[in-house]
């Protein structure tokens, strides 16, 4: 009749890790994640806004026109430029966010500090 099941003792939620980054680290992770979310949906727009290769009337009937083999050779566009830095910033901010949950996450495990109940099989 206790407030506690019986199956559980209450000392095993006192050795879980704890997984919440604490202070600065948090506000890193807050600030991060707030910039991949706003640089995932400014490439998404960047990418949604920008034509095809072959965007024109001859490409849609299949011809190339005056196309060399790989494609026009101009210098890359507003558009293009954008869609290149925000894929590194968005690469960046991964590989950040990763890093950050990693060390704030200590390696522990949910089961850490529990006693293990297996047993060894029997010899025959």
């Amino acid at each position: 009749m206790g407030a506690h099941p019986s199956s559980v003792p209450i000392h095993y939620f006192r050795t879980l890790p704890q997984l919440r980054p604490e202070g600065n680290a948090r506000t890193m992770i807050i600030l991060l994640v707030i910039l991949h979310v706003v640089v995932c949906l400014f490439l998404i727009g960047v990418v949604l806004v920008q034509q095809g290769k072959s965007a024109d009337l001859a490409g849609a009937f299949g011809g190339q026109g005056s196309q060399t083999a790989f494609g026009p050779r101009g210098a890359a566009n507003l558009l293009t430029r954008l869609t290149t830095w925000s894929a590194i910033i968005f690469m960046l901010t991964s590989i950040g966010l990763t890093v950050m949950m990693s060390r704030n996450a200590g390696g522990h495990s949910v089961f850490s500090g529990t006693p293990s109940s297996q047993t060894t099989p029997a010899k025959k």
